[in-house]
């Protein structure tokens, strides 16, 4: 039997030659793709937006303003007693160093270490949970608790709009497909979303800062997101803050949460995501 012919470009040719032809044009397409000016029309198409730009910039700057106004209002002698802690020696260090401050100047101090603490967030620069030891060997238990989850939601909400301001046009530049995809799980489990949020808050199931910049990006409501913050942070906030309080036995950060604790954790996790689960092997 003869091959079907087919007239491409005003030449005839058969069903193969055809099958060739079109693999070549597949393929140099692919190398358009991948040639300079293809990439960098796709840089010219880069997702953020003058406004959006400026935005996120300006947020920063009064951020850092801010902070700069708080330093340069203490006293001269405690400018070089400022260093963020990186580990528990640092940090008591810094603590023998603050205390003096902190009883003379309470609002002056506070107000620096909410801001501190807010800006550390919102930004995503690690140590926060130095902050929280902080506060407990300063405050006690009870400010120190208040002051840690205020600042904690605070930042995370600031984080929260920030990503979506940025990140989530980013996100789906880059990779649009598993954003769908992301998404779409999410909406499945719209109903119960508040009891997966504080399972996640609750448990050290996935970093706190991922949270943040994650929920935006996936259609978490802000209110489900603040709530969860709210509410999930002050188990962790509790057990950071007593540490805080003998500052001398901890070796290292890890010495905070040992298995006793992880499994304290994951017990109120699990019982915020209870009822949900039980749902769900009903409907089965």
């Amino acid at each position: 039997m003869a091959s079907t012919r087919n007239i491409v470009g005003g030449e005839t040719t058969t069903g193969n030659e055809r099958g060739r032809v079109l693999t070549m044009r597949d393929e140099e397409r692919a190398k358009e793709d991948d040639s300079p000016s293809a990439k960098r029309a796709k840089f010219e198409r880069f997702p953020l937006t003058r406004w959006e730009l400026a935005a996120s910039l300006g947020v920063f700057f009064v951020f850092s303003t801010g902070l700069i106004c708080i330093y340069l209002t203490m006293p001269a002698a405690e400018y070089g007693k400022l260093k963020l802690p990186r580990t528990i020696s640092d940090l008591r260090l810094l603590k023998d160093n603050l205390a003096t401050y902190a009883n003379e100047y309470p609002a002056q101090f506070i107000l620096g270490y909410c801001s501190t603490y807010i800006f550390m967030q919102t930004f995503m620069i690690p140590g926060t949970i130095f902050m929280s030891l902080l506060a407990g060997a300063l405050f006690g238990v009870v400010r120190g608790i208040f002051l840690v989850v205020f600042n904690a939601t605070a930042g995370a909400s600031s984080c929260f709009f920030l990503s979506k301001l940025i990140g989530r046009p980013l996100v789906n530049w880059l990779w649009p497909e598993k954003l769908r995809f992301f998404q779409a799980e999410i909406a499945k489990r719209r109903e119960k979303l508040l009891n997966y949020m504080l399972f996640l808050r609750v448990t050290p199931t996935l970093p706190n800062l991922f949270i943040n910049l994650a929920s935006p990006i996936v259609d978490i409501p802000f209110h489900i997101f603040f709530l969860a913050t709210l509410l999930g942070l002050i188990p962790a906030s509790y057990i950071t803050v007593r540490a805080g309080l003998a500052l001398g036995d901890l070796n290292s950060v890890k010495d905070l949460y040992d298995f006793k604790t992880l499994s304290v954790l994951f017990l109120i996790g699990s019982i915020s995501i209870f009822p949900t689960l039980l749902k769900r092997k009903a409907n089965i």
